[in-house]
């Protein structure tokens, strides 16, 4: 049996991962794995920070492995909305498809910052509930943290239009 697809996204803060996620798991009738929504219902208002972030998602990254997996050895095709926005969060992904010689496709949405900043001003008053993480602060925070992905990395990168 052929294995499924896994496609993952790398974009700043706001670049809009997760809106563009839900869009390509529902045209490719993919299961959509969004870390969000996962730490979200696990551990609830418990993430206020970016060390809480780090600390929850480490501990949510090897269960959402493992079913990640589980998924694409059936053939299905899975959507992780997870960032891969550093050279070790990708290596982590390059371990999910790897590991079952499974097809990938990294979908890189390069936005600017001043671009990502407005789509998360607008999110936040859009979803109130997400206006102590969704802060400029934060933005900046994370941002510092980011890598481009680089060819040599040997991933299928697909540059995501930003219109």
């Amino acid at each position: 049996m052929s294995k499924g697809k896994l496609t993952f996204f790398c974009g700043k803060m706001g670049a809009g991962k997760s809106t563009r996620a839900k869009s390509i798991a529902a045209e490719m009738n993919a299961v959509l794995l969004s870390e969000d929504e996962w730490l979200q219902a696990l551990y609830p208002g418990k993430i206020a920070s970016l060390a809480d972030y780090v600390e929850y998602s480490s501990q949510l990254r090897p269960q959402m492995k493992r079913l990640a997996q589980s998924i694409l050895a059936t053939g299905a095709d899975v959507v992780m909305d997870f960032p891969a926005n550093t050279t070790a969060q990708r290596e982590w992904f390059r371990s999910v498809f790897s590991e079952i010689e499974a097809l990938h496709e990294l979908i890189y949405i390069d936005l600017s910052n001043d671009d990502c900043l407005r789509q998360i001003a607008l999110r936040r008053a859009q979803q109130p509930e997400r206006s102590a993480t969704d802060t400029q602060e934060m933005f900046e925070a994370v941002t510092k943290y980011f890598v481009e992905p680089r060819s040599e990395e040997g991933f299928n990168v697909t540059r995501a239009p930003t219109s």
